[in-house]
């Protein structure tokens, strides 16, 4: 299945795999409105397709993201410039709510610069390799602006409150050894071999549980704010559900036969 939105294109590969691609590789993957509406649009797709098993974000050209198009919004000023603003932040947060709560797993791919909101792309996502010569800023108070793209809300929980706010408040550059060793980034991988690494992780994602994943996925976001009494509870629930469903028998029963079980959809020869 292929499909192009706005600045966003979206392909939905034979393994279950989304390729979603931010498409603007001449201005940098800049977030305006067409490309958060675009985004928008393409987690719908994704969230309302038959068989997505894992969804991969990528950005074309030399940069992942470098953030807001700052070109697009000089153009406008005082209330308009911030009803622009609603609607850009409308779309892109409502990306960020679908893709949260798909059961398939978010995988990134950065090169270059994921500034603004591409670090909260970045950071949004459930597995995130870099490129060797990736560089990750905030960047938002260089220009006076406060953070989005759920930026302030996810770094904290990923390296801590006292760094999120050494890279908010200073904006300083951040390579991608430093990103992987503060737990910004899952790994690190040779820039040449990025798009390859990315791929064979997401396909290995769509060969697994998916069920399973997405329940994973909601016990650790809840559990960042959980009391223990509460979280041991849903982990109770999820545990029985994924255990009756065809993708935990299926996983048993390939434990007891001593083989890896895989829970991919059929892919075409």
């Amino acid at each position: 299945m292929d499909g192009t939105m706005n600045a966003v294109a979206v392909r939905i590969d034979d393994s279950g795999v989304a390729h979603v691609e931010l498409c603007r590789a001449q201005a940098g993957n800049a977030i305006g409105l067409a490309m958060a509406t675009g985004l928008l649009d393409a987690a719908r797709t994704c969230e309302k397709a038959d068989g997505v098993r894992t969804v991969l974000l990528t950005g074309r050209g030399r940069s992942f993201c470098v953030g807001g198009d700052l070109r697009e919004f000089a153009e406008l000023s005082g209330d308009e410039l911030a009803a622009h603003l609603d609607r850009v932040t409308d779309a892109l947060h409502g990306a960020l709510r679908v893709f949260a709560g798909l059961d398939a797993p978010l995988v990134a791919a950065v090169q270059g610069a994921a500034a603004g909101a591409g670090l909260g792309l970045a950071a949004a996502a459930d597995l995130t390799l870099a490129a060797s010569d990736a560089v990750f800023v905030a960047a938002y108070t260089g220009i006076g602006y406060s953070p989005d793209a759920g930026v302030s809300w996810s770094l904290p929980r990923l390296i801590g409150p006292k760094r999120a706010l050494d890279l908010l408040l200073t904006n300083r550059r951040v390579t991608a050894t430093e990103a992987a060793e503060m737990g910004l980034v899952s790994r690190v991988v040779d820039a040449e071999r990025l798009r390859e690494e990315a791929g064979r992780a997401a396909e290995a994602l769509a060969r697994g549980a998916t069920g399973a994943f997405g329940a994973t996925r909601r016990l650790v976001a809840a559990g960042l704010s959980a009391d223990l009494d509460a979280h041991l509870d849903a982990e109770a629930r999820h545990l029985a559900g994924a255990a009756v469903s065809a993708e935990g028998r299926a996983g048993v029963a390939a434990f007891l036969a001593r083989h890896r079980p895989d829970h991919g959809i059929s892919r075409a020869t």
